[in-house]
């Protein structure tokens, strides 16, 4: 059993860089890069965007850590969350809902680049007492979330074909990079999750989590139900790589951290799809109210 153990702390980081490339690339493949330019056009979804991952998730987190008795570390995972959301199987969630995928490969390469330029820059702001260095967490941001990103978007502009040739094999690959690192998770981190019982961490990202989503998908400002689902889970669930990176980058991090953040990606994944069939029925009952 040791040997196991051993084996799966040695392949985990690994398995998380290649979790989070390939979801990443995955996303990137689909992304049509005259969507994001008209997404860039609009001032009003940037201004959604911005306000709503960078604004609100913040003060929702903010909140959260004054009305919910937390440990230190786990106030430390609340605010490295607020700053970085959308989570890399967001395209799967959004298929699901029957959301807009059009306005979700535009939505999700300008929160990756928000979340790349923001983080760094607001999370030593809003830890006080934890030395975060910039230039540690944006080189890992860039190298994993952003570069990946980039090079499938790329392929998919100027190589359209050969795109559609490699998407299968890199959606077949971030899918079982997915399912293992769930399934390490579960084995490395399960008796320290256990271990959050009665330490209202749960609470505070199930609550972190459903507040942004019922927020964004009840004020969508005039946007349709379908990109108002993709909003919604966009932004009620993180990128847990990026708040990986960042804790990884703070100097002798208490392993809670880690802990907290682990089981915040395991129950995001739930999360995200039970607001998937929801708003896919939601999707259902606006078709409907469409038809003449």
């Amino acid at each position: 059993m040791n040997t196991v153990m051993q084996f799966l702390q040695t392949t985990f980081g690994p398995l998380v860089f290649v979790f989070t490339v390939s979801n990443l690339a995955a996303m990137g493949l689909q992304v049509k890069v005259p969507e994001v330019v008209v997404a860039l056009r609009n001032k009003k979804s940037l201004a959604l965007i911005f306000v709503w991952g960078w604004v609100l998730g913040p003060a929702v987190g903010y909140l959260i850590t004054r009305i919910v008795p937390l440990a230190e570390p786990y106030v430390v995972v609340v605010f490295l969350c607020s700053l970085a959301p959308c989570a890399p199987f967001l395209q799967l969630m959004v298929e699901k809902a029957r959301g807009d995928m059009g306005f979700a490969g535009a939505f999700v390469p300008l929160v990756m680049v928000g979340t790349v330029v923001l983080m760094p820059l607001m999370a030593p702001l809003l830890i006080k007492g934890v030395t975060i260095s910039t230039s540690a967490l944006a080189k890992p941001l860039l190298l994993t979330i952003l570069l990946p990103l980039i090079i499938g978007a790329a392929i998919r502009h100027y190589a359209d074909k050969g795109a559609s040739k490699i998407f299968p094999a890199v959606k077949g690959l971030a899918l079982l990079s997915t399912l293992l690192t769930i399934a390490s998770c579960l084995v490395l981190y399960g008796r320290g999750m256990l271990n959050t019982a009665g330490s209202f961490a749960l609470l505070s990202m199930t609550l972190f989590m459903v507040g942004m989503a019922l927020i964004t998908y009840r004020f969508g400002f005039g946007m349709k139900q379908n990109q108002r689902s993709v909003m919604a889970l966009g932004m009620g669930t993180r990128n847990i790589a990026a708040v990986l990176a960042a804790a990884l980058a703070i100097p002798d991090a208490d392993p809670r951290i880690v802990v907290m953040v682990i089981m915040w990606t395991l129950w995001s994944v739930v999360l995200a799809a039970i607001g998937a069939k929801l708003f896919a029925k939601q999707a259902g009952t606006a078709d409907t109210g469409d038809r003449p």
